[in-house]
């Protein structure tokens, strides 16, 4: 019996690890390095033992914000680096250890150094970006102007590069100008705004620059237009400056004589060479700088984290008033406090300090928190429980049975043979090459893909075996057993009646092995032959999956030592569905042994087997229907009084289930005896010094083994009884529902098969029909059409079509049955989820 017992703790798939809750002496000298070590273990969810206290009245705020202050130089550096172009890998393994507070000092002063050198290139390079923007618009002005002068006209304008006139009385009629250049969307605006304040005393030739320019601070690319505003009089001229600046145009001294752009232009160009000289030394030296950083800033990143989160955690810590020890507490798996024994002996060796870190063991009835140990295989079909809501704690875990349920029920609507092997094909690659696949970053959609791996292979294996259960591979039969109907018709017969019906009572030699016979897929009533074939078999299975889900309840009544919720609600429930929908199962089968077309008695032919449908509704309106001539009504002696008996005590179960529980309830407080009052965070310790151990570990008796699922002991009794009526009605309604629910089954699996057959005979048969060279070639492309479409629609569309509806037949219609769900997750402080990143679209 303790062999067994002990089996059933280590097995914690099927339920959720034995927590502890344990309180943490630590030294303060020791507490960094110990946390480190827990860290690195991963085993310990921290509880916060100052949630009244504000975050920024806590002992390890300032910690926590240089390690702020580190992320955001970190962040900074990484963002520079990807904008030229250099992809900062996240470390997958091979993590550094936290580092100590010492070398802490050192990482910011790089960083620091780092930052503020970056920060220096940054901005040098903007002003020397600016200033090579500048030169480039000076000789787009200085080039495109050409075309508004000419030699001839230049000795009308005032040679002063700037273009000003002192005064319109004695210009004698020349004219001055101002060249610059400006955005192309305000260039009309522009325009308007000078005709105005000049009454339309002014002349603007304009051209659009084709070079492409680039902005310093943005890296924008600039659509600019060099302008020219021919004006007279200096007043005139003051005016129009003003609208340049207004309108963020720049200006530039642009001489009226050719000969003198010309030297300007030289002039400009040998500044801009020494310019381009500067910036690309500036490039290179910024490009070995962040080289340099590039190689270091994982690790970096990965220190900072680890350090953030030890101090992230202390902050849960509670100090004492002589500061001498910090107290904290945390659930631990109990097969996991030797690891914490462990953890807090190093922490202590790691600083020398004479004073050991012990824990104590407490006994506790908060709620412990949930922890499945899973692997790689059994993580993803754990994730499906866990979307529906975390098991509380002990509770019997559905996720141990899905790993079976979920791909086969999957596989009763995806039956295809050919569609399986490619749904197989994909998961199969996805498991042999995980460990590349595993470092590849391709978005959400691909992470859920990845992690559903094992599920994706599962669903096609179990496709397949359904597939040939159904003999269908992409909608075509395979004759693997030879077929069991015997020809009995002639050519006459056949020209005559071309359109002739199978009949399985008649002309066969027997039961086909295993599946379903190939002549089928030539019989014109394929489809009613199936439609019942796959119906029936949706009502089993959901029988038989609603009754294993209701019998996984007596599991949580036995292991909380519930025993009366045995009779009080299993019984009732297991009953209730048996004697319905059970006895609707056991009457399919009866039917099928019962009646042969090889018997001699007429009333046990085919043609006398009453629906069993039909029959069900009968019973239920306690009606009888007329037989045939040589037929029975009955299917054996005893189905009417069995039919009342059955009827009679399923319409029992109904206040069974409705007043045992309650009144259970009931009577049991009303013969409690009365005990202490105990408050419910009382803790008992007990302190065992043990010679030659570092660590103190106090064990005390556990008692979560009732925690969680005694919510009816402090409930009103008037909420009992509205729960356990809301149960009932739940109960009794969603066993039809439910029941009727399943049928998606042989919906899903119907409209597979039509679809498959459909684009078989639209697409490819179009191909395999044509002659010739040119049918050839066309059967090519038409096999490449018929191909995409396939897994385009078949698999994919119809295969997420069908895992969703799966999805809802384990939430709803099997787990509803004894799943509470009411429970929160095991999250301990683990540095490999702090440093695993997950990339999100």
């Amino acid at each position: 019996m303790a062999k067994w017992w002990s089996n059933q703790e280590s097995n914690s798939i099927f339920r959720s690890e034995v927590m502890s809750l344990v309180q943490m002496y630590l030294q303060p000298e020791a507490a960094y390095d110990t946390i480190a070590a827990l860290g690195e273990v991963g085993c310990v969810q921290f509880r916060d033992l100052n949630a009244k206290i504000n975050a920024q009245q806590r002992k390890f705020i300032s910690e926590v914000r240089r390690c702020d202050e580190l992320e955001r130089r970190i962040r900074y550096v990484t963002a520079e680096l990807n904008k030229e172009g250099h992809k900062v890998l996240d470390l997958m393994d091979d993590f550094p250890p936290a580092p100590q507070p010492r070398e802490i000092i050192d990482l910011e002063l790089h960083l620091e150094k780092t930052e503020t050198e970056i920060l220096e290139l940054a901005a040098n390079n903007v002003n020397l970006q600016t200033s090579y923007l500048e030169l480039s618009e000076m000789i787009q002005v200085l080039e495109r102007t050409d075309q508004f002068f000419s030699d001839q006209e230049s000795h009308n304008f005032d040679l002063n590069k700037m273009g000003t006139h002192r005064d319109p009385e004695r210009s004698n009629g020349h004219l001055g100008f101002v060249a610059g250049v400006i955005s192309r969307e305000r260039e009309y605006a522009f325009e308007r705004m000078l005709w105005r304040i000049s009454r339309g005393n002014v002349f603007v030739r304009r051209c659009d620059v084709d070079v492409a320019l680039t902005d310093p601070k943005t890296g924008n690319v600039l659509h600019k237009s060099v302008f020219v505003v021919f004006f007279q009089g200096d007043q005139l001229q003051g005016r129009i400056r003003k609208v340049c600046t207004g309108f963020h145009a720049h200006m530039y001294p642009c001489p009226s004589s050719h000969s003198e752009r010309q030297e300007m232009v030289k002039n400009v160009r040998t500044r801009l060479e020494d310019l381009q000289v500067i910036i690309n030394q500036t490039s290179d030296h910024r490009t070995c700088v962040l080289q340099a950083a590039l190689k270091q800033l994982p690790t970096w990143s990965a220190m900072v984290k680890k350090m953030k989160g030890i101090y992230h955690t202390l902050n849960l810590f509670n100090v004492d008033l002589g500061s001498k020890c910090l107290i904290g507490e945390g659930w631990v798996p109990k097969r996991e406090l030797e690891l914490v024994e462990v953890a807090l002996a190093a922490g202590s060796a790691s600083v020398g300090s004479t004073v050991p870190s012990f824990i104590n063991v407490l006994d506790t009835k908060k709620e412990p928190p949930t922890h499945f140990r899973t692997n790689k295989f059994t993580r993803g079909f754990q994730n499906l429980i866990d979307a529906y809501g975390i098991a509380g704690y002990r509770e019997v875990n559905p996720g141990l049975y899905t790993c079976i349920t979920f791909p086969f029920l999957f596989a009763v609507m995806f039956g295809d043979m050919g569609h399986g092997t490619i749904l197989f094909l994909l998961g199969l690659w996805m498991v042999i090459d995980e460990k590349r696949l595993s470092k590849k970053r391709g978005g959400e959609i691909w992470t859920i893909f990845f992690a559903g791996r094992y599920i994706i292979m599962l669903m096609g294996l179990f496709a397949m075996y359904t597939g040939f259960h159904y003999n269908d591979i992409f909608s075509k039969s395979i004759n693997v057993f030879g077929t069991r109907w015997v020809n009995v018709y002639n050519r006459t017969t056949v020209l005559t009646n071309p359109t002739l019906q199978l009949n399985p009572s008649v002309a066969t030699r027997g039961v086909y092995p295993m599946g379903i016979d190939p002549i089928w897929q030539s019989a014109s009533n394929k489809i009613i032959f199936l439609n019942t074939y796959k119906m029936k078999l949706s009502i089993i299975f959901g029988v038989l999956h609603m009754v294993f889900g209701v019998c996984m309840s007596v599991e949580n009544f036995v292991f909380f030592k519930k025993y009366a919720y045995i009779i009080l609600q299993f019984v009732p429930q297991v009953l209730f569905l048996l004697l319905m929908f059970g006895y609707m199962c056991f009457m399919m089968f009866y039917k099928w042994v019962k009646y042969s077309p090889t018997t001699d008695v007429e009333a046990d032919t085919p043609g006398c087997a009453p629906s069993v449908l039909i029959m069900f509704i009968d019973m239920v309106l306690f009606k009888t229907e007329t037989a045939l001539p040589g037929c029975d009504v009955n299917m054996f002696p005893i189905q009417k009084t069995l039919e009342m008996i059955f009827l009679v005590v399923a319409l029992l179960c109904i206040p069974w289930i409705l007043l045992g529980k309650p009144l259970y309830i009931k009577y049991q407080r009303r013969n409690r005896p009365a005990g202490p009052v105990v408050e419910v965070d009382e803790i008992v310790e007990k302190i065992e010094v043990t010679t030659g151990k570092e660590i103190i570990i106090t064990e005390v008796a556990e008692s979560h083994e009732s925690g969680g699922h005694s919510e009816e002991d402090d409930e009103p009794m008037s909420e009992i009884w509205i729960h356990q009526a809301i149960h009932t009605i739940e109960y009794i309604l969603s066993t039809i529902s439910h029941t009727a629910s399943y049928l998606r089954l042989w919906a899903l699996s119907l409209a597979h098969a039509q679809l498959s057959e459909v684009l078989w005979t639209m697409v490819l048969a179009m191909g395999l029909q044509m002659n010739g060279y040119a049918g050839a070639i066309g059967l090519f492309f038409i096999f490449a059409v018929w191909e995409f479409f396939t897994i385009a629609i078949m698999v994919m569309m119809e295969g997420l079509s069908a895992f969703l509806h799966t999805l809802r037949l384990h939430w709803v219609e099997f787990m509803s049955k004894f799943y509470v769900g009411n429970g929160y997750p095991f999250t301990p402080f683990c540095f490999k989820d702090i440093l695993i990143v997950v990339e999100d679209d």
